[in-house]
């Protein structure tokens, strides 16, 4: 946790929203307390899994951690999500970085969706 808010909310680490999503494999020292506990898996590992999950599924374009995060927004803009919204969850500072995302919504007469895609 953020050095002031573990004193200031003791408990607060107990709760799922300070919890890594990707948890690292094996404990280690926490360089400013001392106490040993799991820290979060570094990118490259998860990168590297990703990369095996590419070659085992037999993709054979180019696809990374990075297009997951495309491809998440792209089903959010596909799905009607409100482009603030997309703003937030990726983090940008400026909505025109998001905007550049919106090109998939101009599909032309191919943007007609059969009631079974969404299946």
């Amino acid at each position: 946790m953020p050095y002031a808010l573990e004193r200031k909310y003791p408990a607060a680490a107990h709760d799922w929203i300070w919890q890594y999503v990707f948890p690292a494999a094996r404990r280690s020292i926490d360089p400013r307390s001392g106490i040993k506990r799991r820290h979060h898996v570094a990118p490259l590992v998860l990168q590297r899994a990703v990369q095996v999950a590419v070659r085992q599924a037999e993709i054979t374009k180019p696809a990374s951690c990075h297009t997951l995060r495309h491809s998440f927004v792209t089903h959010l803009l596909e799905q009607g999500a409100d482009i603030r919204t997309v703003q937030e969850l990726l983090g940008h500072k400026d909505l025109n970085t998001t905007m550049i995302y919106t090109h998939v919504l101009q599909r032309g007469a191919r943007g007609a969706r059969s009631p079974l895609d969404g299946l």
